[in-house]
């Protein structure tokens, strides 16, 4: 035959998993322990944030002082490029001097040759001929005058030979001298113009090292900010996820209605403890609509020797005196549960 306690006391134990079970099925984020792991990770974006900003902050700080430093060498490069092109320039003009010189060396050295060699045929011509006799060259002038002319022409000539060679030796003697001291000015120039280049290239290769590790810290400092973003939106969602369920709780805290009811303790917990139903005692002797263990129900002063035992109304009055406004909430182990407490 089918125990009629048996079929009730099962019924009971139903009424009260169905609850509990349900509970258990809700979302982690709307239980007890999703809020500690809301609270947590929150806590752990909030810290990683500052983490990220600080980063950002630091290596925002190195990516002006980066610029700064691009700023400055560009403008020494400017002012070396500026003198190397007035070295160029200098150079360039000592070396189209210089090329003026050794042309002109060249040509007078040809003239001077040419000279030399006109000269000495005029004097070998004038040393080889018979020089003529006082009485032809008296015979042949027509007077002294005449006579004093012919001298003179002759030594004259002889002279200007002379003179046009030792001009065009001066000349060519100059051109060298031009030369060689244009050749000196020119090395020494090529030197000071290739150290410039050098400085130009160095301080270049600098600003460049510099540009590169400023577009490094750029890079780094988006891509802190990218990550500050992402934690920052993965913390609201978690703090608004959390503010709902801190609003369920509260309300939760407050709602007594439900079946059954009203309840002197939110439905939350009765239905928790007991699925809203006058439980008998179970293995640990509470019993009733909130699970009152024997020696607290007592001490309450029920007037039965367990709480299932006396009316609902004696319940509510015992359950709302140790509820005590929420500050009893933790006799009861489903407010922790259902995340009332």
């Amino acid at each position: 035959m089918p125990n009629p306690r048996r079929n009730r006391l099962a019924a009971l134990l139903l009424a009260v998993a169905v609850p509990v079970l349900a509970w258990t099925l809700l979302p982690l984020g709307a239980q007890g322990a999703g809020q500690g792991e809301l609270q947590q990770s929150i806590s752990s974006a909030k810290a990683r944030e500052g983490r990220l900003q600080n980063a950002a902050a630091k290596l925002g700080e190195l990516e002006r002082k980066a610029a700064a430093g691009v700023a400055k060498l560009q403008a020494r490069q400017a002012k070396v490029q500026a003198q190397l092109d007035r070295s160029q320039a200098e150079l360039d003009t000592t070396e189209t001097q210089l090329a003026t010189q050794r042309a002109r060396y060249v040509r007078l050295k040809r003239r001077l040759d040419s000279d030399r060699d006109q000269l000495a045929d005029m004097l070998r011509a004038a040393y080889v001929a018979a020089p003529p006799d006082m009485v032809t060259v008296l015979m042949q002038a027509e007077g002294f005058e005449d006579l004093l002319t012919r001298v003179d022409f002759q030594r004259r000539v002889q002279r200007a030979g002379a003179s046009v060679v030792d001009a065009v030796r001066d000349g060519r003697d100059d051109a060298k001298r031009q030369r060689a001291k244009l050749t000196k000015v020119a090395a020494r120039q090529r030197v000071e113009t290739e150290t410039v280049r050098r400085q130009r290239d160095a301080v270049a290769q600098m600003a460049a090292a510099v540009q590169a590790r400023q577009n490094a810290l750029a890079q780094a400092r988006a891509a802190r900010l990218q990550a500050l973003k992402a934690t920052r939106a993965g913390r609201l969602r978690a703090q608004k996820t959390l503010d709902k369920l801190l609003a369920a709780q509260a309300k939760a805290a407050v709602n007594k209605q439900g079946p059954g009811g009203p309840w002197a303790i939110p439905w939350a917990i009765v239905q928790c403890e007991s699925g809203g139903q006058n439980m008998p005692p179970n293995w640990a002797g509470a019993s009733g609509y909130y699970q009152f263990m024997p020696a607290t129900w007592r001490g309450m002063g029920g007037s039965t020797p367990h709480a299932y035992q006396a009316s609902k109304a004696e319940q509510d009055r015992l359950a709302a005196k140790l509820w005590d406004g929420g500050r009893g909430a933790r006799n009861w182990d489903c407010a922790a549960i259902v995340g009332i407490i």
